[in-house]
């Protein structure tokens, strides 16, 4: 599922306050903890965890300093890390989104820079995909290392109402339009969509916004440039997609419809719906809810080019990965580095691809045939080795106080509540820091 889910609104100031202890080991370390030789590993707790356990107890075979993992609920955690980041009770490692989410960590001086790291152990950084890394530099510098897995996201369709109406994947987003129109002259919704989970709205924001203007115009947006938000190419891109509404591709009730509950995948799955652009994790979504439907009638293609757009084809967004930050007052910084080095081991890379995920070293490619689905997993890898640009989602490159007041300017331009002109004040309004 998607990680990025628990991000829910919190405010980024740092509370100062002590919390109890969580977990298996408490939210966060102590300074008798740092004094025996310990160092707290905090992560979203989830399924994933036990790839997590498993290398703990590989670090802790060998290590002096005794790594303890802490594991707080998925829903829970972005607020319980604000809570902790700054008191004695704050993890030496901690789980993260890269981008916005680590930003005011930054600014407030609580994160260790890893040039250190990198310049004793190049690996740090070489050994993942680019792409992915710089998702977690800030300033220049880089403050996270890529664990768990890569989550692009892709447009999914079902194989059976295509061939049904003997029409096959949009390659471009004229055929997308003219696709749409056929399949609601056919009673088919064209697009189901999650609109009222909000976030998988934003995702045609952010793909259209690549494809027409490149990456630029959100990085200048995301770097302070307001203007960004009301040039040409932001009012083009608004444009393209009033189009796809109008056209009714989602259909009258997008906004009462949930992925996070399986509606959107169910429409796609029984047949009422052709198409979701939805992050890499609803093949598995789809394996559990309709095994059926997943083995033989799902179907995905990549985004597709709009004509005169300055955005490469290749491009991706979505959650380039997870990554593990490191506490600048941490007392055992030599541990965190030797643990973080197991991020791209043998071992961890075949774990991860064993319950599902995408891992993104560059020795993935290695193990992909040990993968639940190896076809899927290698058109990812390719997907994402090959991408010149892989936009973090921008709820999760902006900071978290801009998350709410984005899903409302996306979930009301969607819905025809504001115009071009309210979605580019909405979004000129949003904290950068």
């Amino acid at each position: 599922m998607r990680l990025r889910l628990a991000a829910t609104t919190v405010a980024t100031v740092l509370v100062l306050a002590p919390t109890a202890a969580c977990g298996s080991g408490g939210s966060g370390g102590s300074s008798s903890d740092a004094d025996a030789g310990t160092i707290h590993v905090l992560v979203y707790g989830d399924a994933a965890n036990k790839v997590e356990k498993q290398i703990v107890e590989t670090f802790n075979r060998t290590s002096k300093v005794r790594a303890v993992l802490d594991t707080v609920p998925g829903a829970d955690y972005q607020q319980k890390l604000q809570t902790v980041i700054n008191t004695p009770r704050a993890p030496d490692v901690f789980f993260n989104w890269g981008g916005g989410s680590i930003q005011p960590f930054v600014k407030a001086g609580l994160l260790l820079p890893l040039d250190g790291f990198i310049a004793a152990d190049p690996g740090l950084k070489d050994n993942f995909l680019p792409s992915v890394f710089n998702s977690a530099v800030v300033d220049g510098k880089p403050y996270g290392v890529p664990m768990r897995g890569t989550q692009p996201v892709l447009l999914f369709h079902n194989k059976k109402v295509l061939a049904d109406a003997g029409l096959t994947p949009p390659r471009t987003w004229d055929e997308l339009l003219s696709t749409s129109r056929a399949l609601k002259a056919r009673g088919v919704t064209p697009i189901a969509l999650g609109g009222g989970d909000r976030w998988p709205t934003l995702m045609w924001f952010e793909y259209l916004y690549d494809r027409v203007a490149g990456p630029g115009l959100f990085q200048k947006a995301l770097g302070g440039d307001r203007e960004a938000w009301a040039s040409e190419d932001s009012r083009k891109a608004l444009a393209a997609l009033e189009q796809l509404v109008d056209a009714g591709a989602f259909g009258s009730n997008a906004d009462s419809v949930k992925f996070t509950d399986g509606g959107s995948p169910a429409l796609v799955a029984k047949g009422r719906a052709a198409f979701e652009l939805m992050g890499s994790w609803y093949y598995s979504t789809q394996q559990d809810a309709n095994p059926d439907f997943a083995a033989s009638r799902l179907g995905y293609t990549g985004f597709p080019t709009l004509s005169g757009g300055k955005g490469d084809a290749a491009d991706v967004v979505g959650n380039t990965n997870n990554f593990y930050s490191v506490l600048k007052k941490s007392k055992h910084p030599e541990a965190a580095a030797a643990f973080l080095k197991l991020m791209y081991s043998d071992e961890f890379v075949k774990a991860q691809l064993a319950i599902g995920n995408l891992p993104t070293t560059t020795s993935t490619v290695t193990f992909l045939d040990l993968s639940a689905s190896p076809a899927y997993s290698k058109d990812q890898y390719e997907l994402v080795k090959a991408a010149p640009s892989f936009q973090l989602s921008w709820d999760q490159a902006y900071p978290p106080a801009a998350m709410t007041p984005m899903y409302t300017a996306v979930q009301q331009f969607f819905g025809g509540r504001i115009d071009t002109d309210g979605f580019i004040k909405a979004m000129q309004a949003l904290p950068t820091s």
